[in-house]
């Protein structure tokens, strides 16, 4: 089954000063689009091509198909990253099960901190993640398109640290980029939904 775009939850406008409609545009219209139609070539007339997105992620990854890893990866995590984000989103009000982890996790502060420095020490492309692994929250990050999934936990939250998500919005500070994207814009409530997979 070939891979769809999905359409934004929101419209290309609606993150106004944390995230533009340029980017928005570029991001979701182009990018995650590009890897949608080549996500979809490679699994044509494959075993792959009726496997669960999760499924293909997982085994393209142990298989060591590094093709498929990008494409099926970026398509996994951008289908959720539109998601993960909404208007008026952010803040440190989060839903009770969430709340539970983060709290163990060491709280609210140290979190956002982890998370931001894991987006900010990931060297070149990839993602900042909050993953649960063995029922308890993990910060973590990945390169270009791989995801937590294919580390053996389940991912909750990721943001794209790839230049093109930030850099008409931020330039060159990846920092500022997610500290905005912690405060303003996450979606907590889908994050929570995330964790019944877990």
């Amino acid at each position: 089954m070939a891979f769809t775009l999905p359409d934004l939850p929101y419209p290309h406008d609606a993150l106004g000063a944390h995230m533009s409609k340029e980017t928005l545009e570029f991001h979701h219209d182009k990018h995650h689009l590009a890897y949608v139609n080549t996500g979809s070539g490679l699994i044509e007339g494959t075993k792959f091509a009726d496997m669960a997105l999760e499924d293909i992620c997982k085994t393209a990854f142990s298989e060591g198909n590094q093709a498929l890893v990008n494409q099926a990866g970026q398509h996994y995590n951008h289908t959720h990253f539109w998601n993960w984000m909404k208007p008026n989103g952010g803040g440190t009000a989060l839903p009770g099960k969430l709340e539970g982890l983060v709290s163990a996790y060491g709280g609210f502060d140290k979190m956002r901190a982890d998370f931001i420095t894991a987006g900010t020490t990931q060297f070149g492309s990839g993602w900042a993640w909050l993953a649960i692994k063995d029922g308890k929250l993990e910060v973590t990050k990945t390169a270009n398109g791989e995801n937590p999934l294919m580390h053996g936990s389940q991912p909750i939250l990721g943001c794209d640290v790839w230049e093109h998500s930030y850099y008409i919005d931020y330039r060159n500070a990846r920092p500022k980029y997610l500290e905005a994207f912690i405060d303003n814009l996450v979606n907590w409530e889908y994050v929570e939904g995330m964790i019944d997979k877990a």
